[in-house]
């Protein structure tokens, strides 16, 4: 078969299937489970490989699972990328009631469509001439830092992002290039935003630390921690007129312990919080000024402060040659074609992008702002089938034909890093 009768066929393989993806999209969504937790997620993943006849290992960065399907050669693999975790959105309608875990990034999404690529994929393997690894990868939100921080105290886990924690373990080095499609937020109709970017970002903690003393009756004997977090916000407001427009610097604190007593003097308060941006260098400079506020306002105050910063994402790059096959993938499925859309949160895809080349455009059928109580999904068959279509559809241009595609993309990538350069980093 040409490459065009390959899509043909994947392509009626995944609409024969739609049903059953659209039944593990809202499966998923009614069970969303937070990062490192994705275990009814990941079984799911594997009852479905399996019945696909898809061999998988499983338990990776705690939950993640690896299926490979094998081409009649083994020329290039390309890793097909699902992500399986919630956000903390105890609002939505689709909410856990115990955890407040919900699907309002469209993860769900991506997992049926990763499921219904290999539905597609597995009909046309054999006249391909490369690999194709289905990745269901947890933990991409960063969030829970208490949490993942008791996991690395165990020893299960080094990093707190997913897939950053499977480039430590190497599961990504038999891996040439790795593609996934995002959800798009208020965007309903069929289309797909190429090319864009997104910011990374450093992580903290901060533990403000004062005096308890009683609130009505010796308040001058105490150092009011919450006082300090207060003022510490307030000045980390008065950096944001020095943060030039082109960074795209977010800072965005929360309090996730304000005091234990309301007639106690609060003497440990906790906040938590990003600093974002487009370049590393940017993210640098205004996590020390952040830094500079919170201390500022400590001594103010008279409080002390511990301040911790975790390694976050990297900003994303993505490869222009795997953008320009879905692309055209894109338009000759009759789906609109966005350019340059940024991405206005963080991935840890944008981690990998710097050591492998990475595609992740986002793509409609979805109303509602991400991570929003409004957000769900609009039309299945834009949300799950289409993008299930166009990756499966790129996968052939890249592996079909001695898999000139994926060789040229990846002979013709220079790494941001290598990995050994990454984890050092």
């Amino acid at each position: 078969m040409n490459r065009q009768e390959l899509k043909e066929l994947a392509c009626k393989r995944i609409d024969e299937q739609a049903e059953k993806i659209f039944a593990i999209g809202e499966k998923i969504l009614a069970h969303p489970e937070m990062g490192y937790r994705e275990f009814d997620t990941s079984a799911l993943v594997k009852e479905e490989l399996s019945s696909l006849g898809i061999p998988y290992r499983d338990g990776l960065a705690v939950t993640g699972v690896k299926g490979n399907l094998a081409g009649r050669e083994h020329l290039a693999r390309v890793a097909v990328i699902g992500e399986m975790d919630a956000v903390t959105c105890s609002t939505h309608p689709t909410a856990d009631p115990v955890s407040g875990a919900a699907h309002a990034c469209g993860h769900n999404a991506q997992i049926a469509a990763m499921l219904g690529c290999a539905m597609g994929l597995s009909a046309v393997a054999p006249e391909l001439d490369g690999d194709v690894c289905f990745f269901a990868v947890p933990a991409e939100e960063f969030v829970e830092i208490g949490y993942r921080s008791k996991l690395r105290e165990r020893g299960d886990l080094e990093f707190f992002g997913g897939k950053q924690e499977l480039i430590r373990l190497g599961e990504f080095d038999d891996i040439d290039m790795a593609m996934m499609v995002h959800a798009q937020g208020n965007s309903p109709e069929s289309a797909a935003y190429v090319g864009g970017g997104g910011i990374g970002f450093v992580a903290k903690t901060v533990n403000f630390i004062g005096k308890a003393a009683h609130a009505g009756g010796a308040p001058h004997e105490g150092i009011n921690a919450l006082n300090a977090a207060m003022a510490a916000m307030m000045c980390i407001h008065a950096q944001r007129e020095t943060f030039r427009d082109e960074d795209k610097i977010r800072v965005h604190p929360i309090i996730t312990n304000g005091g234990e007593l309301v007639n106690v003097v609060p003497a440990l308060v906790t906040m938590e919080t990003y600093v974002r941006g487009a370049t590393s260098e940017a993210i640098k400079d205004a996590s020390a000024k952040v830094d500079r506020a919170i201390e500022g306002a400590c001594m103010a105050i008279g409080a002390k402060c511990e301040i911790t910063n975790y390694k976050g994402y990297l900003p994303l790059i993505q490869s222009e040659g795997l953008t320009e096959l879905f692309e055209a993938n894109a338009l000759g499925l009759g789906v609109k074609v966005v350019h340059g859309v940024d991405m206005t949160g963080s991935t840890d895809i944008g981690d990998l992008g710097h050591i492998m080349p990475i595609l992740q455009p986002t793509m409609g059928g979805f109303v509602g702002n991400l991570h929003a109580v409004e957000f769900s999904v609009a039309d299945k068959v834009r949300a799950y089938i289409e993008p299930a279509k166009l990756m499966a559809m790129t996968v052939i241009d890249l592996l079909c034909d001695k898999a000139e595609g994926a060789l040229k993309i990846k002979e013709s990538f220079v790494p941001k890093m290598t990995k050994e350069e990454y984890l050092a980093f």
